[in-house]
């Protein structure tokens, strides 16, 4: 039955860290190089990170420096930051790209913060999930006589207790990128 709370407790965990891989990518307004992570740049035929052709500094608190080993890759990575989703304009010089964060209005904020309570109601809802799968799994071994009633009991009990440890990180890295957001 303890493999059963470890692969578990494993999932959850990888639901916890895609929640913040999620969080980090948001763009809050200020310069952060986790942004541009899902942007890829058509290498030579080859889907490649900005991170692997470049190197990306934070100049100032709103301004992200892309500078490319290679400047034949220049134009390829202006034109994949345009295609993205990030809705920034990129600034060429010849040499270096240049992002530049608008700082966020109250209405912008609060559509990021909506977004951010549903990426964790999304992240709650795979959590439970998991938490029924598991207790299932023990139904199955209490059917099959591996366990005992009081064992399923037990095990219900103790992943209702890992349901809600998890459940309470979600709500507290969730409450902790909202106060990010409206900080700023």
């Amino acid at each position: 039955m303890e493999q059963v709370f470890t692969t578990a407790k494993e999932k959850m965990g990888k639901t916890i860290n895609a929640l913040k891989n999620e969080y980090a990518a948001i763009r809050a307004g200020r310069a952060n190089p986790t942004v541009l992570d899902r942007i890829r740049v058509d290498y030579y035929g080859t889907p490649t990170p900005i991170n692997q052709l470049a190197a990306i500094s934070v100049s100032e608190a709103r301004i992200l420096c892309i500078q490319p080993w290679d400047r034949s890759t220049l134009s390829p990575i202006e034109k994949a930051i345009q295609a993205s989703e990030l809705g920034i304009n990129p600034q060429n010089d010849g040499n270096t790209i240049r992002l530049i964060f608008p700082t966020l209005t109250e209405d912008r904020r609060k559509e990021i913060v909506k977004d951010i309570r549903k990426m964790a109601e999304e992240s709650k809802i795979a959590i439970r999930s998991i938490r029924r799968d598991g207790i299932e799994k023990i139904k199955k071994m209490e059917k099959a006589k591996e366990i005992t009633e009081d064992d399923r009991t037990d095990g219900e009990k103790e992943f209702q207790d890992i349901t809600d440890s998890f459940i309470k990180d979600i709500d507290n890295i969730a409450a902790s990128k909202e106060n990010e957001i409206m900080e700023i």
